[in-house]
């Protein structure tokens, strides 16, 4: 029995010894947390009873070290819901964390690396991806319209492929005022290359305590853009693509032919005296009434096609694209057509759970077919043609031919141009459907872009990462225009060229072909640790090396004897006269040291600071280093304890925030003296200027965010206060010292200062979900310095001056409307024998002397940039119905619209607006519209009657989409129908109120589209 015994405790002993191993042995554990598809970075895991803990670094990967194998970890991240996972003895876990609408978002891409939105202190935007997709533009930078406080995208004309300009927080110098991208870590200066479907992240840093890590190229702001990358698990497979129309819509209204006589007979009786040529010409046989508008715009196409596979397993990720994007203009003949291939890669791998390498890359093709879309534009000739002409000649003219079908000068006959006065009755304008269907001109650009990268985690933690990061921006481009030669002969022109048509006298090929070259290489070491659970420390230092090298060669001929296209290229073209060639190449190089430190107590008082020294090769050696710094402090009072009984508080954090940043976007060797050579004599063309430094930009900025009812709602507002000074300034030499070309200084200083505010509503609680998200933003923008032998810089309409905006409009003042002499003779009294007459426009007398003279009495009449910018989305779903728009406008802003001045107030015999149809017509008729004349009827003078306001609200998308789900083979698939710029309400009388351009001659409008597409997940 004692044997028996012996033996049975001895087992029970032997498991109990077991079990107390088994519960306290120890792992080491790694993992991975994700949504899904893809990775979250900075997510918390902590072993839950204890405060053992780490992060997930870049790529949702961690390491956990003497777990035990029973343990409970806790895995949380702002924007997802917490959750608790049992180890059980394993390893390896992954985690796929649910998204949280009520919370903060999770991560926010700054600087070379990754913060949580919730410790932000600076004043960083993030972008709705998903509401930026429902965009459907070719230029990811126009999809950014109305989304940002702040950040201002306009479209420098609605033609395809036309640039995009991006302004953050304003205009803060007189040269290059765009924003700098980064993209994967590379930086560029433009990403009209990119697809969208391709972005996961976009993050706007927009004051110096955000953008002070990029240092002297900064100042304009900086637009971080994360590509998509694979995720682990099985192969998955997405197609997106889209077709639909485009339209011209909110066209002026011309006159029709019996409008455009009626007004040129009135216009001869109001200025000469004797027969009226227009009353005899009244019912020829050969007057049209063509709308020339409605000739010139047809019904565009735009399509898109992006394909993409992903997958990968816990050591290799992959994601690759295709995308296509095409879109063929609202201008006759196809002329006006932009398409895109882009091919996007993204791999990454874990070679061990310490090294971490990969790539991404694009590779892009764009095609852009241009026509005249701004300034002497197709869309001018349209507005100013006479109605009475027709498009094409009658096939039974004498001046007809199949190869040249189209009008030109107004009833042109075979005895010449000048018969029967019809050159000066009806002005020769150009054809503008003519010019359409000669026009070719093509650019085409093919490009690399993208990065390999390698990472080593240090330290038992891992907590210390080491990154290497080499970065290709590799272009090539091609532009070939070829003139073609048509219109009426004139007699004009070479010799050579008697008998040709006056349009591109003779033909020509100007083709010209080049290449850049930007490699980008940059280090960092990034350090990343909680002590004590309160003390959150991280810092980053790194160093940059950017090169860039650009050649070009260009060559024309003229004279080509034969034109079809297999014969336009300049072999072809004549060997005698007009040969012309060319080429040249620059470089630069930009070397830098940053660093960054944050740290966080008790998750509640923050602080950060940025240090960046550059040295660039465009400034001489004295003045080649820069230095930026930058310091922000946050406080999350809402996690005090004086605060945690106030249930509807979910978040408050103020912020404030200082530092300088640097523009060095200038021409290169702008500091040397520019020489050259003309028969044996050396002369300067420029004197260089050694003591050239950077553009500095010093920014304060003071925010807050606000979020209530478990945020629900959330509120940022922010005041910035943006002083540029060192402003590089052309500024020219006496006479004396010869005919040289400006010396640029530092000699400007111009304050930006504003206030933004962002609101965001979400309700998840129930079977319809909604968010609603509004912006806005004010901005005062003043000159503050020029230098002493520069006080004006004046533009054609324009005058930048201290104390005013930058390029604002100057001119006279219009009051109204001469009604009868005695008002004249009483407004300018003294002014001897005025030559103004009843129904000229009346100019505001600023000094009282009774004389309208330039000196005296222009003042500032209208400024360029917009007091306010707003925007505001709405999204929503119920089941499997979805449905979002988005309004974008601005307001206080003006525009100069030529094509008003030069269509309804010139003296030439040009077409009109209906508008003057109300012009003054005896006393007291109107006070806003002049007289019709073939005399200056003031509107010669550059006045506030063409500064317009162009202040505008517009519907840039509403969307519908259905989501059906497992169907057979398909996840999910959603079809939807889009339409863009459907409305408008503004009281700009222009084509377009929306243009980059300081004066509008006749711009290429945007365009309302509708479009039809499909998503579907494999």
């Amino acid at each position: 029995m004692k044997s028996n015994s012996f033996l049975k405790e001895s087992f029970i002993a032997f498991f109990l010894f077991m079990g107390i191993c088994t519960g306290h042995a120890q792992l080491n554990v790694s993992g991975y947390v994700s949504d899904g598809q893809v990775p979250i970075p900075g997510a918390s895991i902590v072993v839950k009873g204890t405060s053992s803990g780490t992060a997930t670094d870049f790529d949702g990967n961690f390491t956990l070290q003497n777990v035990a194998t029973d343990a409970i970890l806790v895995v949380s991240s702002i924007g997802f819901m917490p959750m608790e996972i049992e180890l059980n003895g394993r390893t390896r876990i992954e985690v796929v964390l649910a998204e949280d609408a009520q919370q903060l978002d999770e991560v926010v891409i700054v600087g070379y690396t990754s913060q949580k939105k919730a410790d932000l202190t600076g004043a960083v935007a993030v972008v709705d991806v998903e509401n930026l997709e429902k965009t459907r533009v070719a230029n990811v930078s126009q999809a950014l319209q109305g989304q940002v406080a702040g950040v201002q995208v306009t479209a420098s004309t609605g033609a395809p492929g036309d640039p995009v300009e991006i302004r953050i927080r304003g205009e803060g110098t007189i040269g290059n005022n765009n924003p700098l991208y980064i993209v994967d870590g590379i930086p560029s200066r433009d990403i009209a290359f990119m697809n969208q479907a391709d972005i996961k992240s976009i993050t706007v840093l927009k004051d110096a305590a955000a953008a002070a890590i990029y240092g002297s190229r900064a100042s304009g702001g900086v637009v971080v853009i994360t590509t998509k990358q694979g995720a682990k698990g099985k192969m998955s497979f997405n197609v997106d693509y889209f077709n639909g129309f485009n339209k011209a819509t909110d066209l002026p209204n011309m006159l029709n032919a019996e409008q455009y006589i009626n007004t040129l007979e009135k216009a001869w009786d109001n200025t000469y005296t004797g027969d009226n040529p227009y009353t005899a010409d009244r019912g020829r046989s050969d007057f049209a009434d063509t709308n020339w508008l409605d000739e010139l715009f047809e019904t565009g196409r735009t399509q898109n096609l992006q394909l993409t596979a992903s997958g990968g397993n816990e050591k290799l990720q992959y994601l690759m694209s295709l995308g296509y994007f095409g879109q063929d203009g609202i201008v006759v003949y196809d002329n006006d057509r932009y398409q895109r291939i882009n091919y996007r890669t993204n791999i990454s791998a874990d070679l061990t759970d310490r090294i971490k390498i990969g790539t991404n890359l694009q590779l892009s093709y764009d095609k852009n077919d241009l026509v005249a879309s701004r300034g002497e534009s197709l869309i001018r000739y349209a507005l100013l043609r006479a109605p009475v002409i027709p498009v094409f000649k009658d096939e039974n003219d004498p001046t007809y031919s199949e190869r040249d079908p189209f009008t030109d000068m107004p009833f042109y006959t075979e005895t010449g141009y000048d018969a029967g006065l019809q050159r000066s009755m009806y002005e020769m304008v150009g054809n503008p459907i003519a010019r359409a269907y000669f026009t070719d001109n093509t650019e085409r650009m093919y490009r690399t872009f993208g990065n390999v990268f390698g990472e080593y985690r240090f330290l038992k933690d891992k907590n210390l990462t080491f990154r290497t990061n080499v970065g290709i921006d590799l272009s090539f481009f091609h532009n070939k225009v070829f003139n073609e030669n048509y219109g009426d002969d004139d007699g004009g022109g070479n010799a050579i060229d008697a008998g040709l048509g006056r349009q591109n006298r003779p033909n020509s090929l100007n083709e010209s072909r080049g290449e850049a070259f930007t490699l980008t290489v940059n280090n960092t070491l990034n350090y990343k640790t909680l002590l004590n659970e309160k003390h959150d420390l991280s810092a980053l230092i790194g160093m940059e090396y950017i090169t860039n090298y650009a050649s070009s060669i260009g060559a024309s001929r003229a004279r080509f004897p034969y034109t079809t296209e297999q014969f336009r290229y300049l072999d072809y073209g004549g060997t005698e006269l007009d040969i012309w060639n060319s080429g040249s190449a620059s470089e630069w190089a930009l070397f830098s040291y940053f660093g960054s430190a944050s740290y966080s107590f008790d998750n509640k008082y923050l602080i950060t600071a940025n240090l960046r020294a550059d040295a660039s090769s465009r400034f001489a050696e004295n003045n080649q280093w820069g230095y930026f710094p930058s310091v922000s402090a946050g406080w999350k009072i809402s996690d005090e304890a004086f605060l945690s009984d106030v249930d509807w508080l979910s978040n408050l954090k103020f912020r404030a925030s200082w530092g300088i940043l640097g523009n060095q976007e200038i021409d290169n060797y702008t500091y040397l003296t520019l020489i050259s050579q003309e028969n044996g004599i050396v002369k300067t063309n420029r004197f260089g200027n050694p003591d050239l430094k950077w553009e500095s930009s010093e920014q304060t900025n003071f925010g807050v965010d606000l979020g209530l009812f478990q945020n629900k709602l959330n509120i940022t507002a922010e005041y910035f206060n943006k002083y540029t000074s060192d402003i590089l300034l052309p500024i020219s030499l006496p006479s004396i010292v010869g005919n040289v070309q400006p010396t640029i200084l530092n000699a400007g200083e111009v304050r930006n200062k504003g206030f933004e505010l962002s609101v965001n509503y979400q309700n998840s609680d129930k079977e319809f979900k909604y968010s609603i998200n509004a912006n806005l933003a004010t901005l005062d923008n003043e000159v503050e310095k020029l230098h002493p032998n520069l006080p004006n810089i004046v533009g054609e309409v324009t005058r930048t001056t201290v104390g005013q905006p930058l390029n604002a409009y100057y001119g006279y003042r219009m009051e109204g409307i001469y009604q009868n002499q005695a008002e004249i003779d009483e407004h300018l009294s003294g002014t001897p024998n005025p030559s103004a007459k009843p129904g000229d426009i009346r100019f505001k007398d600023l000094n009282g002397d009774g004389i309208i003279s330039a000196d005296n009495d222009r003042e500032f009449i209208g400024s360029p940039i917009p007091d306010l910018t707003f925007g505001l989305a709405f999204n929503s779903s119920y089941k499997g119905w979805d449905f979002s728009f988005l309004f974008q406008g601005v307001e206080g802003v003006d525009r100069y619209n030529d094509g008003k001045k030069i269509v309804d107030y010139d003296t030439r015999p040009f077409n009109f607006t209906t508008a003057i149809l109300n012009a003054w017509d005896g006393e007291n008729s109107t006070n806003s519209v002049p007289r019709v004349a073939f005399e200056d009827n003031g509107s010669s003078r550059i006045s506030s009657i063409f500064v317009e306001d162009a202040s505008y609200i517009r519907l840039k998308n509403i969307e519908l989409g259905y989501t059906l789900k497992d169907i057979s083979g398909i996840n999910a698939l959603r079809l939807y129908i889009s339409g863009q710029n459907l409305w408008t309400f503004t009281d700009y009388t222009g084509l377009d109120p929306e243009t980059t351009d300081l004066i509008d001659k006749g711009t290429y409008p945007s365009s309302a589209s509708v479009l039809l597409g499909l998503n579907a997940k494999f």
